[in-house]
């Protein structure tokens, strides 16, 4: 016998599918905290540079690339 409800209703068919909804939403919640929490990554930082300019057109001429 459950502590709060009988085992009757808790071996439900309807309560295992609000069980597994649980369990999934669950999961996508604790996915995109964690998300938000790591720091952004910009696939252009890991790509070439070779779109970069050479030299700089800057006014101050000892500006870095």
């Amino acid at each position: 016998m459950g502590v709060l409800l009988p085992d009757s209703i808790l071996r439900n068919e309807l309560i295992a599918v609000l069980a597994a909804f649980v369990a999934i939403n669950t999961i996508v919640y604790v996915t995109l905290a964690v998300a938000k929490i790591l720091p952004k990554l910009y696939l252009r930082d890991h790509l070439s540079a070779r779109n970069r300019r050479s030299e700089t057109r800057s006014i101050d001429p000892d500006a870095p690339i």
